[in-house]
């Protein structure tokens, strides 16, 4: 592509990060003026699928869209944070398998809202929400896939007065500075999506979480299936068992990793049944679930730079999750590995100082042989190596601060012994996205 046709949205990006003070300014007010400026994109959108929650957002997205493309639909989708470029938030339809937003097509819409918004105090995420927006009411879609970026009830994307369907995934704690310091007041924020007239998916939930979402429900009159009780889905003989209310489904195993990847899958078939816009036939949801990606989710590396450091044997593993919730998820997933494929299990961590490291690390001990802590490149809210280390060990794990993610990878291949590493590079989408750009 052009060289400076693709400089061009990076330039207006850089702009747009100085037309407020604040990166995060939970708010609506702002995004309604320029969206009123913009002549109202939001009430011409297809039908919405709206994400909320804690873990599970994005592999909730992506299970949707693979399904919903295998069954002949055309989608939009939005997400966030992206991982490596901009681009990779907004998906238009009538692509192959919606791929992300074309240059040209982002620095004109940037343009256009930079525009309409004149110079007034805007965030980052709420200027470029409208022009996602814009570009969703422009192009023809049978449905558009929403994820919140924070919370629900004050984020951007919540200007949607009736989605097709509400999810909310399993909540935990996170971003406490601006959602509230228990899971009870996170829950009741993200449960400000729930709408009037949509029925709402619930996915895995806390006791305080569920029963704060209820309440939620109860005043908005909001229709609520909820995991346990309207609908399950479990791993049995190596297939997926999904039941509902409507009957039940024999499916394979999500292409995701993992056995929350479980949960994640039968919250999107239970939003695609219940939605009842798009129907699907087992067929094409099995297909969805075979075909579904999603980067730095417990993705295996096979290729890039990192990999030629490693012995023949040894394996290396990515994941963005951040908080105790994907701790635990991650963790997990690890001791499944290891009893299948045994090998030294070494962590390269780096995460931001918002984040609660030790909880994070906490479900690694007894099962991580060592801990190599980075400072994220590029990112000035890391943690230092230094710091993250002693929040390694004060959650029992052994840990050493690295200089570099190479000299963390060759210490971990030191580390192991004889027998090649498996290696986890975690605790940050920034990291992640960072390593993804030479191992894409």
């Amino acid at each position: 592509m052009n060289e400076k046709i693709l400089a061009a949205s990076d330039v207006i990006l850089d702009r747009l990060t100085g037309l407020h003070p604040k990166l995060i300014d939970l708010s609506l007010d702002r995004t309604w003026r320029l969206l009123a400026a913009l002549g109202h994109p939001e009430r011409a959108l297809p039908p919405v699928f709206h994400i909320a929650g804690t873990n599970g957002k994005g592999s909730v997205a992506a299970y949707l869209r693979a399904c919903l493309e295998a069954g002949g639909y055309a989608v939009h989708s939005y997400t966030s944070p992206h991982l490596v470029r901009f681009h990779e938030r907004i998906r238009l339809a009538g692509r192959p398998q919606s791929a992300f937003i074309e240059e040209p097509a982002l620095a004109g819409l940037l343009d256009e809202c930079e525009r309409a918004n004149d110079g007034a105090p805007i965030t980052f995420f709420e200027i470029t929400t409208c022009a996602a927006l814009l570009a969703f009411s422009r192009a023809p879609a049978d449905a558009l896939i929403l994820e919140v970026g924070m919370g629900g009830r004050l984020d951007t994307t919540n200007v949607v007065e009736r989605p097709a369907i509400s999810v909310i995934t399993p909540v935990d704690l996170d971003h406490q500075a601006f959602l509230g310091d228990t899971i009870a007041l996170i829950a009741a924020e993200k449960a400000g999506i729930l709408k009037r007239g949509a029925p709402a998916i619930i996915g895995p939930q806390p006791d305080e979480a569920r029963v704060a979402i209820e309440m939620a429900a109860e005043k908005t009159g909001t229709k609520l299936f909820i995991h346990g009780q309207d609908f399950t889905a479990h791993e049995e003989a190596g297939a997926l068992v999904y039941q509902d209310e409507a009957g039940l489904l024999d499916l394979p195993l999500p292409r995701l990793a993992g056995r929350h990847q479980i949960d994640n899958a039968g919250i999107a078939i239970c939003a695609l049944r219940q939605s009842g816009i798009l129907p699907l036939d087992r067929a094409a949801i099995a297909d969805g679930l075979s075909r579904a990606d999603w980067p730095a989710r417990l993705q295996r590396l096979t290729r890039g730079p990192l990999i030629a450091l490693l012995p023949k044997e040894s394996d290396i593993w990515l994941d963005g999750g951040h908080n105790p919730a994907a701790g635990r998820a991650v963790a997990e997933t690890m001791a499944d590995l290891a009893a299948r494929d045994p090998k030294p299990l070494v962590l390269v961590a780096g995460m931001l100082d918002t984040k609660d490291a030790a909880g994070f690390f906490a479900p690694f001990a007894g099962l991580a042989a060592h801990v190599e802590t980075v400072t994220i490149p590029d990112a000035p809210a890391s943690l230092p190596a230094e710091k993250l280390a002693e929040a390694a060990r004060a959650a029992g794990l052994d840990a050493t601060p690295a200089v570099s993610l190479e000299s963390a990878i060759a210490r971990a291949v030191v580390d192991a012994g004889r027998a090649g590493p498996r290696a986890l590079i975690c605790g940050s989408l920034y990291l992640a996205g960072h390593i993804l750009r030479d191992h894409a």
